[in-house]
């Protein structure tokens, strides 16, 4: 029977999965869906990072006269 949503093996070693799996017990969840739920978790750290180092470039090349306000900007 086909999946609705695509499947993806992993290899871990002994002491990452067995971290995984406590963790899985402990929200009262299967491996998949922790495994899962913790994949989302660091791709949104990862684009947090992401967009927090674009800003900072952003910053630095920010003029040296006063920026415009928020309302100035969407007027």
């Amino acid at each position: 029977m086909p999946t609705k949503y695509p499947r993806l093996n992993v290899v871990l070693e002994p002491p990452l999965y067995q971290s995984v799996r406590r963790l899985a017990a402990k929200d009262g969840v299967s491996l998949s869906l922790k495994t899962r739920d913790l994949i989302r978790l660091a791709l949104e750290y990862c684009e947090d990072l992401y967009w927090s180092e674009a800003a900072g470039e952003r910053e630095k090349s920010l003029g040296k006269k006063k920026p415009l306000t928020h309302k100035e900007a969407w007027s």
